[in-house]
């Protein structure tokens, strides 16, 4: 009971009680010999309520009303609330949208975000054919494109969270068809206009938003990587280095990501980690000490609930921004690398990124985001494979490039099998040593950017 003590006041003295109930706040000095029922019918009529209510205790336990306020155990300063038994709690509101939601059968799941992925596919392949068009023939795809995105960021209906989250695509693919150039030299431009539109639908879409909504964090996710996107092929743009650069520096930071957002992802507040009390009371503070007390901090389990909901969510999103960003600078890396010196440094890149996202996937406890980072490990390495073997180059219909296609084959297989076999035989020593190739193959990543960019052979043929 709130407000008890081991040493209960002696009776016939006076106390002073605090009363809550529906008609406001009353304070009482009530004898201690009195009953809890002349308490509530004391409330009942300074109130002004034709019945006393029933007492129960700070905490909600109900009170005897024939115990007395000694044998309560109640102390000056104690607080009791009057409940009316025919109130009850208002039931809690439901937007319009979730309710029709409920009457329709729509419920935000996983079949409606592989239809809104199958609709990205779709706008991002029109995109790309009306991008083959004649320029005066684009604009009609590409106002149908920057129409559905701006649809898209309306928050009405409930697979609204989840049609946001695609909209940034819709405006990527209808910008695509505005600016498209076949020249090699001004494709980081391009597709850096194209990301420059989704962060800006994505900025509308989170404005337009609720501040609890579950898309913020996917749609923060958006603007950072496209107004990110957008300054370096810029910069790239304006001191007018070579293409490879972009996809270089794009591709490095890609990797990095993958290491260094799970720490940025998860957000405690600060009075879940500090005792913000007794730091503010200090040996040079005028307050008075707490006395007889025991801080401890108490962490509701909603807020954890919270914290870790919203991680999870960035996580996820970042995860599918780096495989998204690996899937398009990686060959476009080896494939701009002419050069035999920055051809090597690509090479190494890209092998080495792909190493390092595929070490870095095993740290991650959640399903989808350690999948991403392996499917875009496992690309950049096949991608890297392919150049190396010349499979897709001119000629490569020879004996030569069967054997090397089933070589390949054959690791993953071995891989997978691997993998599938030794679940139960992981362990610490195993663990370490995946640390020690992450730091390695993460080193020698950045390392090689600098013979990638060509500024290597720069150095080279200055000094030469």
């Amino acid at each position: 009971m709130s407000g008890t003590t081991s040493r209960p006041p002696a009776t016939g003295s006076v106390t002073a009680l605090t009363v809550h109930g529906p008609r406001g706040v009353l304070d009482l000095t009530v004898p201690t010999d009195a009953t809890l029922g002349d308490v509530a019918r004391a409330y009942a009529v300074e109130a002004g309520l034709p019945v006393a209510l029933p007492l129960v205790s700070r905490s909600g336990d109900p009170l005897q009303l024939t115990t007395t306020v000694a044998g309560a155990g109640l102390v000056a300063g104690a607080v009791l609330v009057a409940v009316d038994p025919a109130a009850r709690p208002a039931p809690p509101r439901r937007r319009a949208g979730s309710g029709e939601a409920g009457e329709r059968g729509i419920v935000p799941g996983g079949a409606s975000a592989a239809w809104l992925s199958v609709a990205v596919v779709v706008a991002l392949a029109a995109g790309w054919c009306a991008a083959q068009l004649p320029d005066d023939q684009r604009w009609p795809v590409a106002a149908v494109l920057l129409l559905a995105a701006v649809v898209g960021c309306v928050p009405v209906g409930a697979l609204a969270p989840q049609r946001v989250l695609a909209a940034p695509a819709f405006a990527a693919a209808g910008v695509l068809a505005l600016v498209w150039d076949p020249l090699p030299e001004r494709l980081p431009t391009v597709l850096g206009a194209a990301a420059l539109g989704a962060a800006v639908a994505a900025a509308v879409g989170r404005a337009l938003a609720d501040p609890g909504d579950t898309a913020v964090d996917g749609l923060r996710v958006w603007m950072i990587v496209g107004a990110g996107s957008f300054v370096l092929a810029a910069l790239g743009a304006l001191a007018g280095v070579s293409p490879q650069v972009v996809w270089a520096v794009l591709f490095l930071a890609a990797v990095l990501a993958a290491r260094f957002v799970p720490e940025l992802a998860v957000d405690v507040p600060d009075q879940y980690l500090l005792d913000l009390e007794r730091l503010a009371v200090t040996a040079w503070s005028a307050r008075e000490r707490p006395v007889g007390r025991r801080g401890r901090i108490v962490v509701p389990p909603q807020a954890v609930q919270a914290v870790a909901a919203r991680g999870t969510r960035t996580v996820t999103a970042a995860s599918v921004a780096i495989l998204v960003v690996v899937l398009l600078a990686a060959p476009l890396l080896l494939a701009t690398a002419s050069l035999p010196l920055d051809r090597t440094g690509a090479r190494c890149l890209v092998g080495f990124g792909g190493a390092t996202l595929l070490l870095a996937a095993r740290s991650y406890r959640h399903v989808v985001a350690g999948r991403m980072l392996r499917i875009a490990g496992v690309f950049s390495l096949v991608t890297l494979a392919v150049v190396v073997l010349g499979i897709a180059g001119p000629g490569s219909t020879g004996p030569t490039t069967f054997i090397a296609l089933a070589s390949i084959a054959l690791a993953v297989v071995l891989v997978l099998v691997a993998v599938l076999v030794g679940r139960g035989w992981r362990s610490a020593w195993w663990s370490r040593r995946a640390e020690i190739a992450e730091a390695l193959c993460g080193a020698c990543t950045v390392g090689s950017l600098v013979v990638a960019v060509g500024f290597f052979r720069f150095l080279w043929e200055v000094t030469g």
